[in-house]
């Protein structure tokens, strides 16, 4: 019994530090404030790494070109080996839609070292040329009306300005995990912290990421970062590391079209880079195991546990740490327009990042690794 009211009262004390100590990390009120026009309007280098997206493209790459943008601004989609029509459906597009310039390019062979989406990254950006800035968008971003004009904008004095595109959330599954991998993010990530300049934390959103060129460049480029399988977090890191101003929020008219149906889908989005986002470390993937069980599994359990024992100081401070975890989840809940009562399932819905999280080290331990769309890391 004393274990167990023990166990309770960590996870209670976790839940109270959380949410009043750790950067306000479940909050969403980290959106862009106050633009200011510049002067001059600055050169923008759009590069989109491709990778069998022929799917998504007609919903994603006319966004970019119907840009309206009063400075100078062009495209490069760079074909990173795709198997279907991506290159020439992009041509297609461009024909199409007209709007900003576009080139279609390929970075040939991945060289040892180099994952290949950074591989591409590097090589549009390249293509660009010594352009002030470059936005860095996945293919299967869609961007608003004005959402160039924004960035630059609300780029001042930051070296990066990043806004996390709103994921997808129309399957059963994908209202269960989408919300919960955000809010997953921002805890590892609070984006309080993220925007301090004097902060450690870093990290960026690699769907939608302005760059200033000469911060990328004082950083040592995309090769500094060049093994990266969590290349949006290690960018954001080698920025801030070499002195540059970071800034990463949420946003509303930047949107992935990338669907995910199915739990299979969700669980190989996360299971194939989780392992890594531990430094393939087993002393981390148990701490981080017995954390989300103390976190996350023993409120609920222990709720009931209590209940069932008649051992009310257990339950009601077992209680009080659900109840806490699941307010902390509500505003993300709320952004993603999700009914709040949904905050009582988070426990669920960690467990299966847990379970993720665990098969994401056996797949390494036998030798899989981390994989995407044909290609293993980090080629």
């Amino acid at each position: 019994m004393i274990v167990v009211r023990v166990v309770a009262g960590v996870a209670l004390l976790a839940w109270v530090w959380l949410a009043l100590f750790h950067g306000g990390f479940w909050r969403t009120d980290q959106r862009l404030g106050p633009r200011r026009t510049p002067a001059r309007w600055p050169s923008v280098g759009i590069v989109v790494p491709a990778r069998d997206e022929a799917d998504v493209l007609p919903r994603t790459l006319p966004s970019l070109l119907g840009q309206v943008y009063p400075g100078p601004a062009r495209v490069v989609l760079v074909d990173d080996g795709s198997s279907d029509d991506t290159a020439a459906l992009a041509e297609r597009l461009a024909h199409h839609y007209g709007g900003l310039p576009l080139t279609v390019t390929s970075p040939g062979p991945v060289p040892l070292g180099w994952t290949g989406k950074l591989h591409a990254v590097a090589h549009g950006v390249a293509a660009a040329g010594p352009v002030d800035y470059f936005l860095l968008t996945d293919a299967d971003i869609a961007h608003g009306p004005g959402s160039l004009v924004v960035l630059v904008e609300a780029a001042g004095d930051r070296d990066i300005v990043s806004q996390m595109a709103v994921l997808r959330t129309r399957t059963g599954w994908e209202r269960l995990v989408v919300p919960a991998f955000v809010y997953f993010f921002a805890m590892l990530y609070p984006f309080r912290r993220v925007n301090r300049p004097g902060a450690r934390t870093a990290a960026a959103a690699g769907g939608c990421c302005l760059v200033r060129r000469k911060a990328l460049e004082r950083a040592g480029g995309i090769a500094a970062i060049r093994g990266a399988v969590i290349d949006d977090v290690a960018l954001g890191t080698a920025i801030k590391r070499s002195g540059g101003r970071i800034w990463l929020g949420l946003v509303d008219h930047v949107r992935s079209t990338r669907a995910y149906p199915t739990l299979h889908s969700l669980w190989q989005m996360v299971s194939r880079s989780a392992y890594t986002q531990l430094r393939h470390s087993p002393l981390l993937l148990a701490g981080t195991v017995l954390g989300l069980a103390l976190v996350f599994l023993a409120p609920p359990a222990l709720t009931v546990a209590g209940a069932f024992l008649r051992d009310g100081l257990t339950c009601a401070a077992a209680a009080v740490a659900w109840l806490l975890m699941a307010l902390t989840f509500v505003p993300i809940l709320r952004y993603y327009r999700q009914p709040v009562t949904a905050a009582l399932l988070l426990p669920a819905t960690a467990t299966l990042y847990l379970l993720m999280t665990v098969d994401s080290a056996v797949q390494h331990w036998r030798g899989r690794g981390a994989a995407w769309k044909g290609r293993s890391y980090p080629n």
